[in-house]
């Protein structure tokens, strides 16, 4: 009987001092709470500041960059207008009596371009093109020379004339395309 006193005892000491600690660990669950909870409140003014002073930076940038437009408008307006001057010459042939009209006696007159001159690029590639196009198609065909010549000619002629033309755009006597 003695022993299950003391062992009743005991048991009861254990329990009214799990209960302090449960009641200790709630309070320091509380306070954890609460410092957390500070913490996080002051981080959300950490933001606060640093979003006002993004806030101040780009309006302040704003106005530098107006600043400094209203400057470069100032620079141009105060700078002097450059003045252009357009020169025409009129070439005559002979000088005539009547100043109003200017006589041309070049034949073919053309505005804005160039004066033909001799053959054109396209025709000396056809040419060049029909005989060395004739020349090879001879060689390679061995057995009918004569069909080989004009096979090779044609197609000479077809790719002289194309490269001819090409330099006749390169050069500006044919307009392009």
């Amino acid at each position: 009987m003695k022993n299950i006193l003391v062992t009743g005892l005991i048991s009861i000491m254990v329990l009214t001092a799990c209960k302090k600690d449960d009641q200790v660990a709630e309070k320091s669950l509380e306070r954890q709470k609460m410092e957390f909870q500070a913490r996080q409140l002051e981080i959300e003014k950490q933001k606060l500041a640093i979003e006002k002073e993004r806030f101040a930076y780009e309006t302040q940038k704003r106005e530098d960059s107006i600043a400094e437009v209203q400057k470069e408008k100032a620079a141009a307006a105060a700078a002097k207008p450059q003045v252009i001057r357009e020169t025409r010459t009129i070439y005559r042939n002979s000088p005539s009596s009547n100043n109003n009209v200017a006589s041309n006696s070049g034949g073919s007159s053309s505005q804005g371009t160039t004066a033909k001159k001799g053959i054109s690029e396209a025709a000396k590639g056809t040419a060049i093109g029909v005989v060395s196009g004739a020349a090879l198609g001879a060689i390679v065909n061995k057995k009918n020379r004569g069909g080989g010549a004009v096979v090779g000619g044609i197609i000479g002629g077809a790719t002289g004339y194309t490269l001819g033309r090409a330099q006749d755009r390169k050069s500006g006597r044919v307009q392009p395309k």
